[in-house]
């Protein structure tokens, strides 16, 4: 569409299509966020700044060193995705990665997700990894909601995911115990609301 407008409706005229370029279109129309993938300080900001200056929504995915800003992300109001904080520092932008990030953040007000970036981390780790941030600190309900209500709202679709309320999809698992804890055992998974795995 963008570019019949620069064509002023010529095709002859028309930018040659860049698959790159289109996918943007809905970020400029405000319809998705920019999703800018960023650990250290420096660059978290500068992405802010870019969105700002672009009047596009932004959230922000990996925020190693979100603790070392905790005031700039508040004044910024932006969605955080933290992590994957398992592992050992793979690179120099890892070198402030800590376990206590997601529980600064989310004491600060912000809308924290815990993410494991699977298949880096893999996916079954994502409670181990809310369970690790408790131990560093976080508040245990902050941290359920970071694996739950937090990533559904970050990828917009808390309407149907992401807390038990009437109307949405029911994916449920039971437990024995506190999810976040390692011996914990899954009595019952529910997909779509029908039983998928029952352990009495």
């Amino acid at each position: 569409m963008l570019r019949k407008e620069a064509a002023h409706g010529d095709v002859t005229k028309q930018p040659a299509y860049n698959a790159k370029w289109e996918a943007l279109i809905p970020v400029l129309k405000g319809e998705i966020p920019l999703k800018a993938h960023a650990h250290r300080c420096d660059d978290m900001l500068t992405a802010v700044r870019i969105a700002k200056e672009a009047g596009v929504k932004i959230t922000l995915e990996h925020c190693t060193e979100g603790h070392l800003i905790v005031d700039a992300l508040k004044a910024a109001d932006v969605p955080l995705a933290v992590g994957p904080t398992l592992g050992h520092a793979s690179k120099p932008e890892l070198v402030n990665k800590s376990w206590e990030t997601p529980g600064k953040l989310a004491e600060a007000g912000l809308q924290v997700s815990i993410i494991t970036d699977a298949p880096v981390i893999p996916q079954q780790y994502l409670a181990l990894c809310a369970g690790l941030a408790i131990k560093a600190g976080m508040d245990s309900f902050a941290a359920l909601q970071a694996i739950t209500i937090n990533p559904a709202k970050h990828i917009g679709i808390a309407d149907r995911v992401g807390s038990l309320e009437v109307g949405k999809d029911a994916d449920i698992v039971l437990c024995d115990g506190d999810p976040m804890v390692s011996s914990t055992v899954v009595r019952k998974v529910l997909v779509n609301g029908v039983v998928q795995v029952n352990n009495g």
